[in-house]
């Protein structure tokens, strides 16, 4: 089948579509992106083979989605806004699942006095944590460092500890690529 045929199946198909036609390119760009998303996520991590079955997915449905809104978008432009509204909230709702996966390995810092915080290593210990304790030097005195490898979904428990226990720790909070030895929470 030549590309004007194709052309015109697909015209006559979202011209009988109607409204729903926009819902359809709505949906599917949304999917789309929020794939995206993830794909990125997942190549970030080092994850190739799940980076790359998604990206096959990925531009399988943006070819599909570019098609069908470039396919008479002279005579029906609202497409382009709704493709525009669709890779928008895309973005947000694959921010959203990324964020609820919460995939991957991080470095929880939290910078107190030093000799000031032993309830909370304790407290960071006892809830299955593993820390080291470096000592540093601030402007006025004398600090302690604990540092925390984690999986990224055990954030929120551990800055939730640290805050409970040191209203004034300093929490610094960076992604980590991997991790060799020691000791992490399961």
């Amino acid at each position: 089948m030549s590309i004007e045929g194709r052309d015109v199946i697909m015209e006559r198909l979202l011209t009988e579509l109607g409204v729903w036609s926009y819902l359809i390119i709505f949906v599917a760009k949304i999917i789309e992106v929020a794939m995206a998303t993830v794909r990125i996520m997942f190549v970030a991590k080092g994850e190739k083979i799940k980076a790359s079955i998604i990206a096959f997915i990925e531009v399988g449905m943006w070819i599909v989605i570019v098609s069908a809104v470039l396919t008479g978008i002279n005579e029906d432009p609202i497409r382009a806004v709704v493709y525009c509204a669709a890779f928008a909230s895309g973005n947000y709702v694959g921010i959203t699942i990324e964020s609820k996966l919460a995939l991957g390995l991080s470095s929880v810092q939290a910078i107190i006095k030093e000799g000031s915080g032993k309830e909370l290593i304790e407290s960071l210990r006892e809830n299955g944590f593993g820390l080291t304790i470096i000592k540093g030097e601030g402007k006025e005195n004398k600090k302690e460092i604990l540092l925390i490898h984690l999986k990224r979904r055990k954030i929120k428990e551990a800055v939730e500890i640290i805050k409970s226990n040191k209203e004034d720790a300093v929490i610094i909070i960076n992604e980590v690529k991997s991790v060799s030895g020691g000791f992490m929470k399961k």
